[in-house]
């Protein structure tokens, strides 16, 4: 397999997100994803809405927890400190793969260094094409496919064992 480094921004539509302040939040049921690098990025549950509700996209920390990156595959919120990434072929596969790329390479920002949008649409990460030199977004599909189900297995073999 050969593999070639793409711009994010030829994968992705990179858009910001746009802040809720503290005291304009109401609690809700809808996640809003900050810049934290805990719970898949979810700060809080709101009720507010904005133009960055979305799913199915990869939130980019530009600020806070530089570089985390993390797939929603449900409705959320964007505050500002994060970037909203719509990968242009859309799979759920495909999404988690770009944004392990991503998250591989989190080292290399942090406060004095951010990942801003200018940087997060230059950043390259490294994928796989096929012999026409296209991202071959199939192999990506059956690679990711092939982890997940090794990782359900792994758990219901654990799950056996324990209930031995």
């Amino acid at each position: 397999m050969k593999w070639k480094p793409f711009k994010i921004s030829d994968v992705c539509e990179i858009n910001s997100g746009q802040d809720i302040y503290e005291r304009e939040r109401v609690a809700g049921n809808t996640p809003y994803i900050t810049a934290t690098a805990n719970n898949n990025g979810i700060g809080y549950f709101v009720d507010n809405m904005n133009a960055t509700l979305e799913r199915d996209c990869i939130s980019v920390n530009r600020n806070g927890s530089v570089g985390y990156a993390f797939y929603h595959p449900y409705a959320a919120l964007y505050g500002n400190d994060t970037r909203k990434l719509r990968p242009k072929y859309q799979s759920k596969y495909v999404s988690l793969f770009i944004t392990t790329c991503i998250l591989k390479q989190k080292e290399k920002y942090g406060y004095g260094y951010k990942m801003g949008t200018d940087r997060l649409k230059k950043q390259k990460i490294l994928l796989p094409v096929n012999p026409q030199g296209e991202i071959h977004f199939e192999w990506i599909e059956n690679a990711m496919m092939a982890k997940e189900l090794n990782q359900i297995i792994q758990l219901i073999h654990y799950f056996d064992n324990k209930q031995q």
